[in-house]
């Protein structure tokens, strides 16, 4: 379970979806006043250098953060308009980096962390013994650092015992690698106990589209737990290629309980530019679709 290194697919196609939507659903929440408690459920390392180390070795942001930010170049030069959820998610992107350069590229602890208002937490899980040592010092550096609790725990058992936040307003990101086939498991049972503490808070589950039959399952998994506690959801995927023979990650999906109203108009803007932008071949496309309770 701890063979998997996030720093391989930091800046991929997969992470501009997640975090793309992760900024427009923290800056919702945030539009009321009252506290807001926004969990990450594998946290990883916070942040990752794109020049060296793992993201060097698999080059994944070759064509995904580096590719999309010479799109939106382009689309600058000439006077192109840029969907506003891109236009956020690059800001905070270039926060971590000197003027000009992409060297860095922050994971979602950094991104949250940085969105933190002070009458906001941050609850960060991970248990690789190597990345929760560089969690923790990566997260010393920020002004944020008082505000953010990081645990060296199971975050699927633990979850439960955080819900409903004191608030009772919260975001719940869940990302694990499915390397452990387990996860999808894990996760259905940590849904069903979430929704039954805390019907009203807002899960965004991000997950691979690979040939697995839990891979393909869980939109319809996760519409059914919905069903049962009469919850509203949207659910999208982004899709860069169609190369059945290839192993490398083609596509990815977000499913997010409770999303907010906003979340749709948000995405029908983004997901067109990111399939000119990223689509490496006509198998590129994206899926949008939603249900209100």
């Amino acid at each position: 379970m701890f063979s998997y290194r996030h720093a391989f697919h930091a800046g991929s196609h997969a992470d501009i979806l997640k975090h793309l939507t992760l900024i427009h659903l923290v800056r919702y929440l945030q539009e009321k006043p009252g506290a807001l408690t926004i969990v990450d459920t594998h946290a990883g390392a916070g942040i990752y250098s794109l020049r060296d180390g793992f993201a060097s070795v698999s080059k994944e942001a070759d064509g995904g953060i580096f590719r999309l930010t010479q799109y939106i170049e382009g689309c600058k030069r000439t006077n192109t308009p840029i969907a506003a959820g891109i236009e956020e998610y690059l800001k905070s992107i270039a926060a971590e980096n000197i003027e000009g350069e992409l060297a860095n590229y922050p994971g979602s602890p950094f991104i949250l962390a940085r969105l933190l208002r002070p009458q906001d937490r941050l609850k960060l899980f991970e248990l690789h013994p190597k990345e929760i040592d560089i969690l923790r010092h990566n997260i010393a550096q920020l002004k944020q650092s008082k505000q953010v609790d990081i645990y060296a725990e199971d975050s699927f058992t633990r979850l439960k015992g955080l819900l409903p936040p004191p608030s009772r307003r919260g975001l719940v990101l869940i990302d694990p690698s499915y390397e452990d086939k387990q996860d999808y498991r894990y996760l259905e049972t940590a849904m069903e106990e979430a929704l039954t503490r805390f019907a009203t808070g807002c899960y965004a589950i991000w997950y691979p589209v690979i040939s697995r039959r839990e891979s393909m399952a869980l939109p319809d998994r996760m519409k059914k737990i919905a069903a049962t506690h009469k919850r509203s959801w949207l659910h999208t995927e982004l899709r860069v290629e169609n190369a059945p023979g290839e192993r490398r990650l083609q596509s990815s999906g977000m499913f997010i309980f409770n999303p907010p109203w906003t979340l749709e108009k948000n995405l029908a803007e983004a997901l067109p530019i990111l399939i000119k932008a990223l689509g490496i071949d006509a198998g590129a496309k994206f899926l949008l679709k939603s249900f209100e309770a």
